[in-house]
């Protein structure tokens, strides 16, 4: 028997047994923002955890069933050739990063709107796969989830047809726009029914959880939208998708709700640990890389990778600030000698040399690449 598309509930939900929520709003809130001191305590959060900024990336395109890896992602970026399969992945990634940034300056002048979500599905969706299915529009026709090449008889769960979509997403901007009892909760809920709407031809999952740092920013939750939940939705992939789908099936938000406010808790408590040692390895490179190159712009070659933990010389250039070529690759063999970096590509013709700061990304990763 085949599934009828979903009506979404209308938004504000009234069958929440707050009671039961409160030990894990507090939960998630003191984790929350206990990750948000953090934040604070970093000079400059935004280079210090641009590596797990594109971590979050990979992930996110990962439950999607994009395979790439942050040295692939990372040694495109130095140059490193690939195929123009691998290329299409990495520029996912990309896309996602940018979508980010952009959705974060735009946050400073207005919150979250539907076409703030088109022109950030517009940004994901750019010359990556689904690339051809409207990017950027609402869709018009009937779309379904399952198993690949599944008929509509045979999905796993059917979203609202584009007349019923229409009216669920005013109901949506109009919802987040909104002050709730607890803006945790409010997340929780704003998260689900996007991934119920189902608003795009694709690339739905990614920008759902694009959303999730966004509002966290909007609401003054964290000081910047630099909240990564993708790594434990990953690993509670089957619970993630059974509780939404029990949301159409039974109604049951409740259930959904503690475990979004569990995976908050959970994803800020790993985010407090890997934004720490971070921090600590900045601290520690920064009087090395002192001692070792006595120059003024120690600290900005120690930013640039940060900021891009494999590069090759003209990025190491351009990142940072020094205009002396001879000068900057006298750095970079000094810091490779000494063990700081390593070199993963010697410099050939026109071809720059390249190299990786192998604890960086060790971290962000969460495992020994290097």
């Amino acid at each position: 028997m085949s599934r009828a598309p979903c009506i979404p509930d209308t938004l504000p939900i009234d069958n929440l047994n707050w009671k039961r929520l409160v030990p894990f709003i507090n939960r998630a809130s003191l984790s929350i923002g206990r990750y948000n001191g953090t934040l604070d305590g970093m000079v400059n959060a935004a280079v210090l955890l641009s590596p797990i900024t594109s971590h979050e990336a990979i992930l996110s395109s990962r439950i999607e069933g994009t395979v790439v890896s942050m040295t692939e992602v990372l040694g495109h970026e130095a140059g490193e050739l690939f195929s123009e399969e691998k290329r299409s992945d990495i520029k996912e990634i990309t896309n996602y990063r940018r979508a980010l940034l952009t959705a974060e300056e735009a946050l400073n002048e207005h919150p979250v709107t539907l076409s703030l979500i088109r022109a950030l599905h517009a940004m994901l969706m750019e010359d990556v796969r689904g690339g051809d299915k409207t990017p950027g529009a609402f869709r018009t026709d009937q779309n379904w989830i399952g198993p690949r090449g599944c008929t509509i008889e045979e999905a796993r769960f059917v979203p609202p047809n584009p007349m019923v979509m229409r009216d669920a997403l005013e109901n949506l901007e109009t919802f987040i726009a909104s002050d709730e009892t607890d803006p945790l909760t409010q997340l929780a809920i704003i998260h689900a029914q996007f991934e119920i709407i189902h608003p795009f031809n694709d690339g739905n999952g990614r920008l759902g959880r694009m959303l999730v740092p966004l509002l966290l920013y909007q609401k003054h939750i964290l000081q910047r939208p630099m909240f990564y939940l993708s790594e434990y939705l990953e690993a509670s992939d089957q619970e993630y998708r059974e509780r939404l789908l029990a949301i159409s099936d039974t109604g049951d938000w409740q259930g959904w709700v503690e475990f979004f406010l569990t995976a908050l808790h959970h994803q800020a408590e790993g985010n407090i640990t890997k934004a720490r040692r971070i921090h600590t390895l900045y601290e520690e490179m920064k009087a090395r890389f002192r001692d070792l190159t006595h120059s003024q712009f120690a600290v900005a070659a120690l930013d640039a990778f940060f900021t891009r933990p494999i590069l090759d010389t003209k990025a190491f250039i351009r990142l940072s600030g020094i205009s002396n070529r001879g000068t900057a690759n006298a750095m970079l063999r000094a810091l490779a000698e000494q063990g700081m970096i390593q070199v993963i590509r010697e410099g050939s013709g026109r071809r720059s040399a390249a190299y990786a700061f192998p604890r960086l990304i060790n971290i962000a990763e969460g495992r020994e690449l290097f």
